[in-house]
């Protein structure tokens, strides 16, 4: 079956919810309603255990990752009966760029379905999710080009890093609201690409944001651009220089205006950021896992060149970073300190890590882990703008909750920022 026709929108029916699908889809609702594409009611589409999908690739990295497939899945969402919203929209972006008479010529679009892909790696480790369009041209149904969905987060800790990290940076006194719109801009650097759904949402939802990505393995980086979508204009050359001059037509016609702020760096993060020490980055994602599930120590080691090199790059005054951890909670060696949060030893030890290299010198700043619904996972938040005096837990959390309302209203996200800080917190 070609990639055309194994592209299917609907799901299967009839079939009985497990346990497991029940209990997420009980959660997940709220009066009732599912809010968004990338709710973790959907997730039953593609995290279901007893379906393993269809892979759409499967390679060998060089760079220690192990085996790296793509597997897909269908989505129920969008509606076919959106589909012609999205058509025409395709085809008004097209205009703008190639006149009349070539529209004409080339026949117009049509969407043929929707796909969760899953970045995988030694068929254990789900990397990332994204979810992708498939479209062609009408008359060119041969021509299949896929378009990552950049307002859709799938995963609960990528929700959670960008909303206790915009909310964190909103509280030292950043001008989000300039940001927002573009009269300003915002300079964020993601240390791990895997699909690339969390720069493309940022940039999708920040005008100002100026997205660099930095990923180790290039199987990686090829992958995301080829089955999952992501902006292949966005792929930098070791000069530093775009590896497409110009973007195709139809790159330009799904991504102009976004793809020109996002450059995805092929590196070790080391290296990336010791090459690049005059920088500044106002935020910094950290979700860099490799093919086992560890997170690298040499990426929190407190006394090497690298954290020194962080420590330059990351702004002074408002300078804010999260971190994907896993969780390490046991009941032998909870922290009791921080009710509602329970933090291992190997959390809390790399959030010291982060605090002395980060902090050291800063005269405030605060280190604090945010729990993540739904998933074994903390946000690991550095911040350099959050004053001394929010040490005290139930002031910090009261000072985030109403900060992130605010930063609801202002990027209008499609997920709401306090559900993501209201879960708790830990001051490390």
């Amino acid at each position: 079956m070609n990639s055309i026709q194994r592209f299917s929108l609907t799901t299967r029916h009839g079939k009985k919810l497990s346990v497991f699908e029940s209990c997420v889809r009980h959660f997940c609702r709220r009066d009732g309603v599912i809010k968004e594409e990338g709710d973790w009611f959907y997730s039953t589409e593609w995290w279901d255990p007893n379906d393993g999908g269809y892979t759409v690739s499967r390679a060998t990295s060089s760079k220690g990752n192990g085996v790296v497939s793509v597997v897909a899945h269908p989505s129920s969402l969008p509606s076919r009966d959106s589909w012609g919203e999205t058509e025409r929209w395709l085809e008004k972006r097209y205009m703008e760029i190639m006149s009349r008479d070539t529209e004409e010529k080339n026949g117009r679009f049509s969407v043929l379905g929707y796909q969760w892909r899953s970045l995988r790696f030694n068929d254990d480790t789900r990397q990332s999710t994204v979810k992708v369009m498939a479209a062609c041209r009408a008359l060119q149904p041969s021509s299949v080009f896929y378009m990552q969905q950049p307002h859709c987060l799938a995963v609960p800790y990528l929700k959670s890093m960008v909303s206790v990290g915009l909310t964190s940076l909103v509280s030292s006194k950043f001008d989000m609201r300039s940001v927002a719109i573009g009269e300003k801009e915002m300079h964020i650097l993601c240390i791990g690409h895997g699909g690339g759904s969390l720069p493309l949402f940022l940039a999708k939802h920040i005008l100002g944001a100026v997205v660099d990505i930095v990923e180790l393995d290039p199987l990686v980086i090829s992958e995301s651009v080829r089955a999952m979508g992501f902006p292949a204009f966005s792929v930098m050359t070791s000069t530093g220089k775009r590896a497409l001059p110009t973007p195709e037509i139809i790159d330009q016609v799904m991504w102009r205006g976004i793809h020109e702020r996002l450059f995805l760096y092929e590196s070790k993060a080391e290296e990336f950021i010791l090459r690049n020490q005059s920088n500044t980055y106002d935020m910094i994602f950290m979700d860099a896992y490799d093919g086992a599930d560890i997170f690298p120590h040499s990426l929190w080691d407190s006394n090497s060149v690298f954290m020194n090199a962080l420590s330059k790059i990351l702004h002074h005054e408002h300078g804010t970073m999260v971190v994907n951890l896993h969780s390490d909670a046991d009941i032998s060696d909870i922290d009791r300190s921080n009710e509602g949060v329970t933090t291992g030893k190997y959390v809390r030890k790399v959030g010291r890590a982060y605090k002395k290299g980060l902090m050291e010198n800063e005269r405030n700043g605060l280190v604090f882990a945010c729990e993540v619904p739904w998933l074994c996972n903390l946000s690991l938040v550095v911040s350099r703008g959050m004053g001394s005096q929010g040490r005290h837990r139930e002031k910090t959390m009261s000072n985030l909750m109403k900060t992130s309302l605010e930063v609801d209203r202002i990027l209008r996200l499609p997920f709401s920022c306090l559900d993501y800080l209201k879960t708790g917190l830990a001051i490390i």
